[in-house]
């Protein structure tokens, strides 16, 4: 093969995937965009509620959560209507969960099982519990979450009426006088779980599970593939419930929070469990569920599956990067140049992604200087990226909190 060939050859590999990685970009963008805009006048009307609120039993899953469930009880008791349940999971602890549970007024029940580890597995188990007397509607909160007031009233109002599981805003927050990383990582955190969610809800398409906060009629619950040790559950379901004709919706009215680890570690060891996990799920399960979506004609599981396709902000800053770095490289060289456009476009298209989200979601997050040096942070990320190689592990791994000891 002669250079000019080769150079050839290089450059349309490399044009393939400038257009590949011009959909995440172009579908970041468009969130943004649109979740950016003036809310129309039908996007705040909501159709008419049941006039009776469904009975609903909320499904706590935890994993050595002694330290901080009483809290986050403590937040859904106070929203329980006569007639609802508050199920907590102590899966597999090793602490005293199961009595903290019992002492903030939830019924509990005790898993042991330590060759079928995982959230998915507690799901699974506090699900076959409830069919002995099911719901209306099932609401899945994390145990180390703040359920703010009337989130469970609109996530059960909204499962019942459309009969399709309800996502609420889910987001982590930084902890007072945190650094920059920590708050660039809650930036990071509001682009995906607020701004691309909404900017989709806003057009009427789907948005994917997010792992608390979650509402779902009992008949999807109950035919539901929960049993998993997957890390990313979440997105699994989405993508598995939308195949069955039942998308996830988005309802920004009901919040859950939770808060960032104050050390580094911790959020360090968060944000590679999750971008791993995400990753994994893009190159195994996307295909899958486009592919399904063409077969069995479900134009939203295609839409919940270009949207899992974009990967985490900061993997697809890097990936940008390094194909512009390329692309200019074979250009040099006397290849296309067509591949390095498209890159730049790309790229172009994810800055002003990122600046329409701030200007109109996290201005209080972050200042404009320290969102410019954001890049560096990215960049800082590069070390951290060689563990993706590792094997992924599996089961309930706990990120450390507050207090406790490595």
């Amino acid at each position: 093969m002669t250079a000019g060939s080769l150079a050839g050859a290089l450059g349309t590999v490399a044009t393939v995937v400038a257009l590949v990685l011009l959909v995440p970009s172009s579908v970041l963008l468009l969130q943004a965009v649109v979740a950016a805009l003036p809310p129309r006048r039908r996007d705040d009307a909501r159709e008419p509620v049941p006039a009776a609120r469904p009975a609903v039993a909320v499904l706590v899953p935890a994993h050595d959560e002694a330290s901080g469930i009483g809290a986050t009880l403590r937040t859904i008791v106070t929203q329980l209507a006569a007639g609802d349940r508050l199920l907590v999971v102590a899966d597999n602890c090793s602490d005293d969960t199961a009595s903290v549970a019992r002492a903030a007024g939830a019924e509990v029940v005790e898993r042991a099982d330590p060759t079928r580890r995982g959230k998915g597995y507690a799901l699974d188990f506090g699900t076959r519990h409830l069919a002995l007397a099911p719901p209306g509607v099932v609401i899945v909160v994390d145990a180390d979450c703040e359920v703010h007031p009337g989130s469970l009233e609109q996530l059960a109002r909204l499962a019942v009426r459309s009969g399709r599981p309800v996502q609420s805003l889910d987001l982590m927050r930084a902890p007072p006088g945190a650094p920059l990383k920590t708050r660039i990582a809650e930036f990071a955190w509001v682009v995906k779980n607020h701004v691309r969610p909404l900017g989709f809800a806003r057009l009427g398409l789907p948005c994917q599970l997010m792992g608390t906060g979650m509402a779902f009629p009992w008949q999807v619950l109950r035919d539901a593939p929960l049993a998993s040790d997957h890390i990313v559950e979440d997105l699994r379901l989405g993508l598995d419930l939308a195949s069955a004709g039942s998308a996830p919706l988005f309802c920004p009215e009901a919040l859950v929070t939770s808060v960032f680890p104050s050390h580094a570690a911790g959020i360090a060891e968060q944000r590679m469990r999750w971008e791993r996990g995400h990753v994994g799920v893009i190159v195994r399960e996307v295909p899958r569920a486009l592919w399904r979506a063409l077969t069995r004609a479900r134009p939203a599981l295609a839409t919940m599956a270009i949207d899992v396709s974009v990967p985490p902000l900061t993997i697809l800053v890097l990936l940008l990067l390094a194909q512009a770095a390329i692309d200019a490289a074979l250009a040099l060289i006397g290849g296309s140049a067509v591949a390095l456009l498209l890159g730049l476009a790309a790229l172009a298209m994810v800055t002003l992604a990122t600046a329409i989200a701030w200007t109109s979601f996290a201005r209080h997050i972050v200042s404009l200087g320290e969102l410019v040096a954001a890049p560096l942070y990215v960049l800082g990320k590069l070390p951290l990226y060689a563990r993706f190689l590792r094997r992924e592990k599996r089961g309930w791994v706990r990120a450390r909190r507050d207090g406790q000891r490595d």
